[in-house]
């Protein structure tokens, strides 16, 4: 397992970090109701085999299962017994959670009400990383970021992280944070996948400029490349993603990515999986990738990505087979810069 810079911080996490989406009950909790169903004796199985393979980073949001999910992994931290200062934490807030029209989005009250809760439901006295997980497009930017540094600097919160935001956006929040000396962005935990390159547009180049570190969620999109779905698929696709149609995904261009990895996998005897997520690990912006599982089998299976190592040829049939297609100014600023400074692209040693 490696372990990487998180963002511009002295803090190092696992390149892989276990999403708790999956934490909680399967029924009564909207979306998340789809995604959900592992009980905390479940939780606590899947925390302890993640632990003992090197995982030290663990992520969990508000909205997953109501609150349920924030509950099971701090429950499931105490069970296995791992000190508290030997895990990093990862939650998130902005979601609707309950009726009323203050309970969601990005103002002080919101930020404070939710911190309280999280900090209650996993009971622990701080949280390493408190990420919003989306755009509130009323609430003042300097209304948020002030209430995020109160809270930095109250020692409940350590560092701070964004998700589900343009490239614009996190720019002005930083030049913000500089200007008023309040706590920075440390992080981006954003959607990427082998067939859905888009953040590479603007995000990639802004993030490596700024030193955020990414977090990636819904690296197999959804469970699309998991190698259950598209041409030569073993199985009749059943899974999440067939009753979860989730994230938006060009199947077309995901199947040609499919029979690509397939040809990888073959070569180093790995699953399409493991390839979606090798060529993800590889990426030198990436931080670490978010991976969930409802079961023991499907998290083994998920961590032996990290000791899948692509070879050059690997990766440039992969890269060529999911480039992006050509959109301005991309294009212009690749044609006016070539030369100018290495490839910002080139995978890991």
């Amino acid at each position: 397992m490696r372990y990487n810079q998180l963002g511009n911080t002295g803090l190092f996490v696992s390149e892989i970090c276990l999403g708790t989406m999956t934490f909680g009950e399967a029924s009564g909790a909207g979306q998340w109701g789809q995604i959900a169903g592992v009980d905390q004796a479940a939780a606590d199985a899947i925390v302890e085999r993640s632990l003992g393979a090197g995982v030290n980073f663990f992520d969990t949001a508000n909205v997953y299962s109501f609150g349920n999910s924030e509950r099971i992994l701090g429950q499931a931290i105490r069970n296995v017994g791992v000190p508290r200062k030997d895990v990093v934490i990862a939650t998130k807030f902005f979601g609707q959670m309950s009726d009323k029209p203050n309970d969601r989005g990005a103002s002080r009250g919101h930020i404070m009400d939710s911190v309280e809760q999280s900090l209650e439901r996993m009971q622990m006295d701080h949280i390493d990383l408190l990420q919003i997980h989306g755009t509130d497009t009323v609430t003042p930017l300097d209304e948020t970021l002030r209430a995020l540094d109160d809270l930095v600097s109250r020692g409940l919160v350590r560092y701070i992280g964004l998700s589900n935001w343009a490239a614009w956006r996190m720019a002005k929040a930083l030049g913000i944070s500089e200007r008023k000396g309040y706590a920075r962005f440390e992080t981006v935990q954003a959607y990427y996948s082998i067939a859905g390159r888009d953040l590479e547009r603007e995000i990639v180049p802004l993030m490596q400029e700024e030193k955020l570190g990414l977090m990636v969620w819904s690296p197999l999109a959804g469970g699309l490349l998991s190698g259950k779905y598209g041409p030569g698929a073993p199985g009749n696709g059943e899974g999440r993603r067939a009753n979860f149609d989730f994230p938006p995904v060009d199947t077309d261009r995901a199947w040609a990515c499919v029979a690509a990895m397939r040809e990888v996998g073959a070569k180093h005897d790995a699953s399409v999986a493991e390839v979606a997520l090798a060529f993800i690990l590889a990426k030198p912006f990436v931080t670490s990738v978010i991976i969930g599982a409802k079961r023991i089998e499907q998290l083994d299976e998920n961590l032996k990505a990290v000791k899948l190592k692509l070879d050059a040829d690997d990766m440039a049939k992969l890269d060529e087979v999911s480039a992006l297609s050509p959109e301005y100014p991309g294009w212009m600023l690749t044609r006016q810069g070539a030369g100018r400074r290495p490839n910002p692209f080139e995978p890991k040693d």
